[in-house]
């Protein structure tokens, strides 16, 4: 199992931050899109680093179109050597219109074809393919030498979709080469919904669960006193409060009985009411949707509900480096 570090965004602090968590054994270093582009931290990231893989988890697809998203995967992977693993997801309907100004279609078909033709423009520019895809929302049709980059010697950008729902879950079962699980999940959802969802998509294309790459890094709250558990759980009860508002996460809810909720989570929501938000979090709720302890309780929690079936995990913690070392060492035994 590989298991990733989360990476600062800041510009100033990431050479120092990547090279450290290189030294403290991940394997890879990964930077969600929030209030950062995350390909310039991971740029700096690949430049201090020699051998930890640089994961965006995730970048908007929806913000860009698949020449510029393809454009950047391309100049990442090879100034890295092949190390950049594309995390893409679709972000919501509001935020692509009203925050990006970009269309939104059928959010399922559409991510199909950014990934279908995203692998077109690879096609083209790592064997030297006609570029000639057109599909309803997008068309690549020309790709001069001028524009080809010459740089190919590293393998092509490896991409892994962002999914949570089963018609996001079975496109990357069926076009992509992994798929991130939303930290928003749970053992008895991914087990009973991702986990078939993506067999039966694996299966179309002959392929099976050991060719494709699956990604779930829970929400930790983990701390070695009291006190700062309480903090911790304080944190995790906002995030899942948070992600409980998005109706895409709602079927997670919907598995455990608490669909119900989200309604009253939106309206709060709306108010501003962070605090009525999280009151509404049941410590049920916090167990299972995130994983609650000390280090080592954990690692152990995280090996009973996840071991054997997922290949890719992430976490990070205020805790001291003997104890991430040590983490990082009992998750892989």
């Amino acid at each position: 199992m590989k298991v990733d570090a989360p990476l600062t965004a800041d510009l100033a602090r990431v050479a120092n931050q990547a090279s450290k968590l290189e030294g403290f054994g991940y394997d890879g270093l990964r930077l969600a899109e929030l209030n950062h582009d995350p390909f310039l931290p991971l740029t700096i990231a690949a430049e201090h680093t020699e051998h930890a893989e640089l994961v965006t988890s995730v970048a908007v697809a929806f913000a860009r179109n698949p020449m510029s998203m393809a454009v950047l995967a391309h100049d990442l992977n090879a100034f890295s050597q092949g190390r950049l693993v594309l995390g893409i997801g679709s972000q919501v309907r509001p935020h692509i219109e009203r925050r990006f100004s970009m269309p939104w279609h059928k959010a399922a078909a559409q991510m199909r074809e950014f990934i279908d033709s995203m692998n077109a423009i690879f096609d083209c520019w790592y064997e030297g393919r006609r570029l000639e895809y057109v599909g309803e929302y997008y068309q690549h049709t020309l790709m001069p030498a001028t524009f080809t980059p010459d740089n190919t010697d590293a393998p092509r950008p490896r991409i892994a979709l962002s999914a949570t729902g089963p018609l996001m879950t079975k496109v990357a079962a069926e076009a992509a080469d992994g798929m991130i699980m939303h930290p928003f999940s749970s053992e008895r959802y991914m087990r009973e919904v991702t986990i078939p969802a993506i067999k039966t998509g694996l299966t179309k294309r002959g392929r099976s669960l050991e060719d494709f790459q699956l990604d779930y890094a829970p929400m930790l709250a983990t701390a070695r006193t009291d006190q700062a558990l309480e903090r911790a759980i304080d944190v995790l009860r906002d995030r899942i409060a948070f992600y409980g508002c998005t109706v895409a996460y709602k079927p997670v809810l919907d598995i455990h009985g608490w669909g119900d909720m989200q309604e009253e989570l939106i309206a709060l929501n709306r108010a501003h009411d962070k605090p009525g938000m999280a009151a509404l979090i049941s410590d049920e709720m916090i167990e299972t949707i995130g994983i609650v302890g000390s280090p080592e309780e954990v690692v152990d929690k995280m090996k009973a509900r996840f071991g054997g079936l997922i290949h890719r995990t992430g976490f990070g913690a205020d805790l001291e480096q003997d104890d991430l070392t040590e983490m990082l060492r009992r998750l892989r035994a």
